[in-house]
């Protein structure tokens, strides 16, 4: 019989600290500034002037501390927050699992979309506080911040999935989401260019 390399998890509770911010007892936390998301935003120009102009905190991913192994589930909290980069909604990274399985995101405060990509097929779901976002396994995925608040969601994902972020840059997301007159314009998805001007695209 095979042992794990580390010990098993006893069972505890995890509760939400203040302001749905962050999980206790907590675990590692990241943070990604502007100078993180290289080659995410369309205008180029307009991300190396927000890197030049202070580097901002984009978002952060609060974890508890279950590990990322095989037959865990592994949560985290992501806050993103409210700004536009060449018109273009901050946003995270991006990512497709490398073991492609399902995942499900709780929206907990302001509003949201969850981009989705299969590498074909496009698809936007609207994320508020109490929507479930379910990702089925193969589909990319992207949280945006739409609104004007600080966006908090709760991600449950299975430990052994893994994240590939170069996927994204290679294939992109299918579509970006901007600011538009009626609230959230979706536009077909157009890579990075240096020096682009921002234009609507």
């Amino acid at each position: 019989m095979s042992r794990s390399a580390t010990p098993p998890l006893e069972p505890f509770a995890i509760r939400f600290g203040e302001s749905n911010q962050t999980l206790e007892p907590p675990g590692p936390t990241l943070q990604r500034r502007m100078s993180d998301l290289a080659g995410l935003f369309a205008d180029t120009g307009a991300w190396e002037r927000a890197v030049a102009d202070g580097d901002p905190l984009v978002y952060t991913v609060s974890s508890s501390p279950v590990p990322e192994t095989p037959r865990e589930l592994p949560q985290s909290i992501t806050t993103i927050y409210p700004g536009q980069t060449g018109g273009e909604f901050w946003m995270t990274k991006g990512h497709q699992h490398p073991d492609p399985q399902g995942e499900i995101y709780l929206g907990l405060d302001g509003r949201g979309g969850l981009l989705l990509f299969d590498g074909e097929r496009a698809q936007w779901l609207d994320m508020a506080p109490g929507v479930i976002g379910y990702i089925p396994p193969g589909w990319a995925h992207r949280s945006v911040n739409v609104g004007d608040e600080p966006y908090r969601f709760l991600a449950v994902y299975p430990g052994s999935a893994g994240h590939d972020y170069g996927w994204v840059l290679e294939h992109g997301m299918g579509l970006r989401a901007r600011r538009g007159a009626s609230g959230v314009d979706l536009v077909p998805y157009r890579a990075a260019e240096p020096g682009s001007a921002g234009a609507p695209h």
